[in-house]
């Protein structure tokens, strides 16, 4: 996940980050992305293309089922549970900080192969999949909600969130010192006390 869209007045002046702003009489739609990962796709005509008709289903779509999610763990069994969580052709939408709060409310290891999780563990991924889905709409897209100019969104103490960004953060559930690497090419944070390794 790279990139934003926002809008703002008619009379806003493109910024450093600024790739594609669309003017209206009312509004100015701005793509911005400093990392430049993202992209826009364009496409006319009368049927839809197939780089939008090819898109995953959505976290909170029923079909993105826990059936579904273990098809796909099989099929990437050798690679690190944290790096399948980034594949966008399964779990749209999902980035690094939500993956990590994922994999920590599942007491799953980030670097578990996705293809020795148990069923149980399998459920339990889906599950908080579309839980984490949930709350980072509800509560940082503010969905339903307008968003305040600063983007100054209070986090509950009890997710992950709140704790994994520097040296030092503590487990909100064990008060253990948390870890932090590079899993599957992305700095990872996990609470060695609540995921842990299994053959």
């Amino acid at each position: 996940m790279t990139g934003e869209l926002s809008v703002f007045a008619p009379t806003h002046a493109p910024r450093k980050h600024d790739h594609l702003i669309l003017y209206t009489a009312a509004h100015a739609l701005v793509f911005s992305d400093p990392r430049m990962f993202g992209r826009i796709q364009f496409h006319l005509g009368p049927t839809a293309p197939t780089w939008w008709t090819q898109i995953a289903p959505a976290l909170l779509s029923t079909a993105f089922s826990a059936k579904v999610v273990a098809a796909f763990l099989q099929r990437r069994a050798r690679a690190p549970i944290k790096a399948v969580l980034l594949m966008q052709e399964r779990f749209p939408g999902i980035g690094n900080w939500m993956a990590d709060e994922i994999l920590w409310r599942a007491a799953i290891h980030p670097a578990q192969p996705a293809g020795t999780l148990r069923p149980a563990e399998v459920k339990k991924l889906w599950r908080e999949c579309r839980a984490v889905a949930r709350l980072a709409l509800n509560t940082i897209a503010g969905r339903g909600t307008e968003l305040p100019p600063d983007l100054n969104i209070a986090i509950p103490d009890s997710w992950l969130f709140n704790h994994r960004w520097g040296k030092g953060g503590h487990c909100p559930k064990t008060r253990k010192l948390l870890a932090r690497a590079e899993i599957g090419g992305r700095t990872t944070c996990w609470s060695p006390a609540r995921q842990k390794l299994h053959a």
